[in-house]
C-alpha cells in the first residue's frame, strides 16, 4: 500500500493535516497517540520507564507523569537514548501492526514527529513535511499547551530546524495562513496521492504528456534527485549503492523536460530482473519489454547497452531510473556526456539551442527523443577526447 511519512515541528499544525487526510478515507497511523498507548498505566513500556527513572515519573494515579519525565530527560542525551530505546521498539511494532490491518488499497500516513531527525523518510513513498513560520508556532504553544515562550523556543530548538525537514520533504504544506487554506493544499495533495496508491497497487506508471515541453533549469532537481536516491537504496536494501542522477535535469542551468534521470548501478542485468519487484513495490515499476540505449558508435553491437527501464508511479514527479549494468557502454556514456555537459559551457549552450529548436519542431517525446540521437552520436566522440585529455573516470 501507499506509504506517506507525514511529519513537521512542534507546534506546526501538522496534527491538522492528518486529520484532514482521514477525512478523505487515508489511514492515520499517529506516532503520538502510539507512543501514549505503549506507557499507558498497566504496561510494560511504563514497568520499564519507572524502572529506569524511578517512581517519581508516577503520577498518584500510577499512570505516567510525562511532564516529570520530560524534565529529567530534556537536555540529558543519555536520558532520552534510554527513554527511546524502551518506547521506539515499542512504537515501530504497534505501527506495524496498524499498518497491517489496514486496507490493501489504503493511503497510509504515518504521522511521525521525529520523522527526519531518526532518518526515516527514504522508507516512505512520499514524505510530507508541514512548515510554520517560528512564531507562528511559539505562539501556539504557549496558547494551546500552556508553555512558557521559553520552554516553546526550547522545545523547537530540540528538533530538526526547517532547512534539515526541507531537504526531506517530497511536498511542504506551508500553514502561516488559516485553517482553510491549509485545507485546500491537504485536499490537492490527496488529488495526487489517490492516483498514485492505484498506480503502486497495479505497477503501472503515471500518466505523461505525449507533447514535449521544455521547462527552466530548476534549481531544485538535484535535491529531487538525491531524496529519490536514498529511497532507491533504501528499496534495494543497499546504502552504498551507486545511483546517479543523470540525463539533462542533471546539468545545472540546462533546460529540460521535467522528468528526473536516474541510473541505478547493478552486477548484472539477472540481479537488475532480481530487484525488479522491490523496485516496484517503492512506486517504481518496471516497463515490460526490452530496452537498450542507441549504441555509441551507431554500429556498435546493440545487447552491450541492454538496460531494464524503471519509471515513476507517483503522478507528481515523473521518473525515469535506468538500471545499467557497472561498467557497460551505456552506464560509461551516461555518466560521460553529463560531466562532458557540466564541464563545457560552449557544448551546453549548443545543446540547449538543439533540443529548444527540436521542441518547436517535434510533435511527440519519442519524436524529439530520436530528433536528439545524431547531435548525441558527435557529442559522444567529442566527449570522448575530452575525457582522454582531462583523465576523467565514471
Amino acid at each position: 500500500m501507499l506509504s506517506v511519512g507525514l511529519t513537521g515541528g512542534i507546534g506546526s499544525g501538522k496534527s491538522s493535516v492528518a486529520r484532514r487526510l482521514a477525512e478523505h478515507g487515508a489511514v492515520v497511523v499517529d506516532s503520538d497517540v502510539i507512543a501514549r498507548e505503549v506507557v499507558a498505566a498497566g504496561t510494560d513500556g511504563l514497568r520499564e520507564i519507572v524502572d529506569a527513572f524511578g517512581t517519581g515519573v508516577l503520577r498518584p494515579d500510577g499512570s505516567l507523569d510525562r511532564p516529570a519525565l520530560g524534565a529529567l530527560v530534556f537536555g540529558d542525551t543519555a536520558a532520552r537514548r534510554r527513554l527511546e530505546g524502551i518506547t521506539h521498539p515499542r512504537v515501530r511494532a504497534r505501527s506495524r501492526e496498524l499498518a497491517a490491518a489496514a486496507p490493501p488499497d489504503a493511503v497510509l500516513v504515518n504521522d511521525v514527529p521525529l520523522l527526519v531527525e531518526v532518518g526515516l523518510a527514504p522508507t516512505y513513498h512520499l514524505v510530507v513535511v508541514v512548515e510554520t513560520d517560528r512564531d507562528v508556532r511559539i505562539g501556539r504553544l504557549v496558547r494551546d499547551r500552556g508553555m512558557t515562550e521559553k520552554q516553546a523556543m526550547e522545545r523547537i530548538a530540540a528538533q530538526a530546524d526547517d532547512a534539515v525537514r526541507r531537504a526531506a520533504a517530497d511536498v511542504v504544506l506551508g500553514n502561516d495562513g488559516d485553517l482553510a487554506d491549509l485545507h485546500a493544499a491537504v485536499d490537492r495533495l490527496w488529488d495526487r496521492l489517490v492516483p498514485y496508491e492505484a498506480n503502486v497497487r497495479h505497477r503501472r506508471r503515471a500518466p505523461r504528456p505525449a507533447e514535449v515541453s521544455l521547462t527552466g533549469a530548476d534549481p531544485s532537481w538535484p535535491d529531487q534527485a538525491r531524496r529519490l536516491a536514498e529511497r532507491i537504496r533504501h528499496l534495494v536494501g543497499d546504502p552504498d549503492r551507486r545511483v546517479d542522477h543523470v540525463g539533462s535535469t542533471a546539468v545545472p542551468g540546462l533546460a529540460a523536460k521535467d522528468v528526473v534521470d536516474l541510473q541505478l548501478s547493478v552486477s548484472s542485468l539477472a540481479e537488475a530482473d532480481a530487484l525488479a519487484d522491490r523496485l516496484a513495490d517503492g512506486g517504481f515499476p518496471r516497463l515490460p519489454g526490452d530496452w537498450w540505449d542507441s549504441p555509441k558508435p551507431p554500429d556498435s553491437d546493440p545487447a552491450r547497452w541492454t538496460k531494464r527501464l524503471h519509471v515513476n508511479a507517483d503522478p507528481g514527479r515523473p521518473v525515469n531510473l535506468h538500471v545499467r549494468v557497472t561498467g557497460s557502454p551505456g552506464w560509461r556514456c551516461a555518466l560521460l556526456l553529463r560531466d562532458f555537459l557540466r564541464a563545457d559551457e560552449a557544448v551546453r549552450a549548443e545543446y540547449l539551442a538543439l533540443k529548444q529548436g527540436l521542441a518547436e519542431r517535434s510533435a511527440t517525446v519519442d519524436e524529439y527523443a530520436e530528433a536528439k540521437e545524431p547531435w548525441f552520436d558527435t557529442a559522444y566522440d567529442r566527449a570522448r577526447r575530452w575525457a582522454d585529455r582531462t583523465g576523467w573516470q565514471p
